[in-house]
Order: structure tokens, then C-alpha cells, then sequence
């Protein structure tokens, strides 16, 4: 795998290593397909440095992240280094407002793809009558489309439609998902995902669907976060899908 990569020294080892996770996280995306081209942002808090965060350089595709070119910003995506590249301080506006309202969420990822940007634009947003719609139970807010980006007056009102949730559904737009790490929103992405296209399909058939009870819902998120917490399920799932993509698409970087 591609870790073996030279750690710069003016990089500490607690840096390197998140810088790593995030790379392979931007390239996973586009391995999955959930990109949108060079835009939307994957961002992730450095623990050890209050108010820093790493995130993508504006203008380069996700396949060229590399530990050693992402950027330093401030919660207003100002860098804080000198890279080279740019930044994109409008596009980080909602990443920065979650990232200083809620303290237990390290790592937020903004997608819309077609399925997602679909259940979006439906008044009910998720149905949660699917298997991994199911583990998305209690944990989904929504945020009325107010415009293509973040402005400062709009925040509070986002932050409340966020609340305690994990998914912030930007109806008409797409969905933005946070949580305590990397592999863990990347694992929560991938269930709203799945959920989607499920939803979508599902609803191609025609006919109503069945609907699940509150009671098995809750119970399935409940079960989902335990095996997270417990048995290293996200850690896991993230490693095995970047072996995955290495093995047909070879070394990221």
C-alpha cells in the first residue's frame, strides 16, 4: 500500500498519518464514483493543532490528493501554510461550521451524486424503509436550499437543522456527513449512498414499499453503531476498500 511513502520532517508523525488517511479517503470517493469533478471537499480536524484542518487543494482532480499536497486552513479555509495551490474559503464555509459547532465530528464529507442530489430533492429525503436506510434511523437532519454556497447568515440556521445529527440532508442540493474519523464518515457515507440508490431504484419499480417499523429502525442503527464502536467495523471496512482500489488501480500516489 501506498503508506510507505517519506514522511517530510517539518510534519509530525500524527499529521503524516492523518494526511495519509485523507489522501486515500479523497481517492476512494472517486473510486466509488462520487465525485463531482474537482469541486465539493473531504476535510479532517488535526487534533493536535486547535483551529487547523486539512483539506483538498481547489483545481486538482481527487485522483491527484496526495498526503504531501493537501492543504492547511483555518475554520474559514484561509491556509495556513504555504502550498502552492489554492484554497477555496467559499466551498469550506460548511465544513468549517460544522467543524466548530460539534466537537465530536473530526472528519466531513460533502457529496452529491446523482442519488443522493435525487433523495435530496424529494420533500421526505431518505425513507429508511431499505437495509441501509434503516441504520440511518435518528441520525439524518435537513437544511432548506438557501443558495450554491455558505454565507455567514445562513450558518446558525444550518447548524440548527444539523443539531445532534451525523447527515445533514441540503435538500435540493446533496448531503454533507460527519463523524468522530475518517474511516467512520467514510463508512457513514457509503450507507447513505447505498440507501439512496436503493430508494431510487426501488421507487423505479413502482408500487409501494414496505414500510419499516421505528422500532426495527432504531434498532438496526443502534446495532450498526455498536459494531463501529466495538469491533473496528469502520476501521476495517476503510483499509479493505483502499487494498480493493490499490490491487486494480495500483499505488495512489
Amino acid at each position: 500500500m501506498s503508506e510507505s511513502i517519506t514522511r517530510p520532517e517539518h510534519i509530525s508523525a500524527a499529521e503524516w498519518e492523518l494526511r495519509i488517511k485523507l489522501a486515500h479517503c479523497y481517492h476512494l470517493v472517486d473510486y466509488f464514483g462520487w465525485t463531482e469533478t474537482i469541486f465539493n471537499h473531504i476535510s479532517a480536524r488535526l487534533m493536535d493543532q486547535e483551529g487547523c484542518y486539512l483539506v483538498n487543494p481547489f483545481g486538482l482532480n481527487y485522483t491527484e490528493i496526495t498526503p504531501a499536497n493537501l492543504i492547511k486552513v483555518d475554520v474559514d479555509g484561509n491556509k495556513l501554510d504555504d502550498s502552492p495551490y489554492d484554497g477555496n474559503p467559499a466551498g469550506f464555509a460548511l465544513h468549517g461550521a460544522i467543524h466548530t459547532a460539534r466537537d465530536d465530528i473530526h472528519c466531513v464529507i460533502h457529496t452529491h451524486t446523482n442519488a443522493v442530489s435525487a433523495v435530496a430533492a424529494k420533500p421526505n429525503g431518505f425513507a429508511l424503509n431499505n437495509f441501509y436506510g434503516a441504520q440511518l434511523h435518528g441520525r439524518v437532519g435537513f437544511h432548506a436550499f438557501e443558495g450554491i454556497t455558505l454565507f455567514q447568515d445562513e450558518k446558525e440556521r444550518m447548524l440548527k437543522s444539523l443539531g445532534d445529527k451525523h447527515i445533514l440532508v441540503l435538500r435540493n442540493h446533496g448531503i454533507a456527513v460527519g463523524e468522530m474519523d475518517i474511516e467512520r464518515t467514510f463508512f457513514l457515507l457509503w450507507t447513505a449512498q447505498r440507501a439512496a440508490e436503493i430508494q431510487l431504484a426501488a421507487g423505479a419499480m413502482g408500487g409501494e414499499d414496505v414500510i419499516m417499523a421505528d422500532a426495527i429502525g432504531e434498532k438496526c442503527a443502534d446495532l450498526t453503531q455498536m459494531l463501529i464502536k466495538e469491533s473496528g467495523f469502520a476501521d476495517k471496512f476503510f483499509n479493505a476498500m483502499v487494498r480493493k482500489m490499490e490491487a486494480e488501480r495500483g499505488a495512489c500516489w
